[in-house]
């Protein structure tokens, strides 16, 4: 029972990081950002039900670009806000991750398994984006609590996370704003099934982020409580 006690205690130099606001802020990031690529959704399938005018598309090639009709110039519009959204919740994000893996590798003792720079560049680095960003979540909660199993919805998260930037059209997409307007003329349902597919990334991104979070707020609480414990000292008064 000794062993198991000092196992959580901390050294002298130890700091953990608040971690719990950190947590939320990122939930609400994510439901932030969900809720931008639901508006996208929308404006998508009213471009589709509008049906493309008469002039063609906004992009007439060769560099002419007609003028933009009223639903047209909303759906810039929507887009923008949620490129805004997205960075706000990329920047709320990185934030959380930073202080989970730091308080991870304060309570293992051992270096984390990715080095700190992939928590920036992991996001961006072609290939390493397909797996660093998942792999430093889970690496950070296997060192806070390593008897529990990786809740289900950090894989649901990630997978649905790389459909909707893998498709091309989702949070990462190759095409202007004016070619996916042309494309929701023509070929709506890809654009929906991208942003369904990141707007669930975000609803499990957030059930994710509370689950992991908990977990090392509990771990953080046993880990304060310990010297109390050998001490017999109630906590916050040793």
């Amino acid at each position: 029972m000794t062993a198991q006690i000092l196992d959580h205690v901390p050294g002298p130099s130890l700091e953990y990081r608040p971690v719990r606001t950190a947590g939320r802020l990122a939930a609400g990031g994510l439901v932030l950002a969900g809720l931008a690529w639901v508006a996208r959704g929308v404006w998508e399938a009213r471009l589709a039900m509008a049906g493309e005018p008469a002039s063609g598309p906004p992009d007439q090639g060769d560099g002419v670009h007609r003028p933009l009709n009223g639903l047209e110039d909303s759906y810039h519009f929507v887009t923008s806000l949620g490129g805004g959204a997205a960075l706000l919740c990329a920047l709320l994000f990185i934030s959380w991750l930073v202080r989970l893996r730091d308080n991870a590798r304060a309570m293992s003792g051992e270096a984390p398994k990715y080095a700190g720079i992939w928590v920036y560049l992991g996001w961006i680095v072609p290939f390493v984006n397909l797996w660093f960003p998942r792999g430093i979540v889970a690496d950070a909660y296997r060192r806070t609590v390593p008897e529990r199993r990786l809740p289900v919805s950090v894989d649901v998260w990630w997978g649905l996370w790389l459909i909707g930037m893998l498709s091309g059209v989702g949070i990462v997409s190759r095409d202007s704003t004016d070619e996916i307007i042309a494309r929701a003329y023509t070929e709506v349902w890809p654009l929906l099934a991208s942003d369904a597919a990141v707007v669930g990334a975000a609803v499990a991104g957030v059930f994710a982020v509370r689950a992991v979070t908990a977990a090392q707020v509990e771990r953080l609480r046993r880990v304060r409580e310990a010297p109390a414990v050998l001490t017999g000292t109630p906590p916050g008064l040793s």
